[in-house]
Formats: structure tokens, sequence, C-alpha cells
């Protein structure tokens, strides 16, 4: 099942949620709590995993965090995102 048909079903209970059986709302909510436990979860090497860690400690960000930002900057990068690109009005605190 996928997400899609997990919020489907979830969102289906909620407008009827006086039909709804309470073994089924069990089931529902169950499902949704183990999408929402496992789609943080990212598993990498120890090596990298501890590479994370000390990136994450010396930025002062989280680890799911600091991921999203490595994440962000490769495809920005390589140019699967849109670059942020300055105005040539703005404000650069001295460097362009």
């Amino acid at each position: 099942m996928t997400s899609l048909d997990t919020a489907t079903l979830l969102e289906d209970a909620a407008d009827r949620i006086a039909d709804i059986s309470r073994a089924d709302l069990q089931i529902m909510l169950r499902r949704a709590a183990l999408r929402l436990r496992n789609s943080g979860a990212v598993s990498m090497e120890d090596d990298v995993e501890e590479a994370l860690r000390d990136l994450a400690g010396e930025s002062g960000m989280t680890r799911n965090d600091t991921i999203r930002f490595i994440v962000r900057e490769w495809m920005e990068k390589n140019t699967y995102l849109p670059v942020h690109e300055l105005d040539e009005d703005g404000d650069v605190d001295g460097s362009a």
C-alpha cells in the first residue's frame, strides 16, 4: 500500500467517522504510524554515519537537516534544482 493510498483511506475515514468500525480505524492509524516512523529513516554505512554526526554537530543541525542540506546543495550544484541567484542591487556583505 502506498502512502497516497493510506492518506486517501484516512481522509475517507475522517469524512465518515461515524460509519467506520473501531477495528478498521485502528488498522489505518497503525499503518499511518508505521509509515511516519519509517519515513525519516535513511541508513548509511558506519563511516558515513560518523561523518554525518560530526558535521551535524559542527553546524548545529540535526542529522536529518544535515542530509536535507547536503542533498539540496548537491542538486543545486548539479543543476537538478534552480540556484538561488543574487539580485544585482542586493546586499552581498562584501563578497560577490
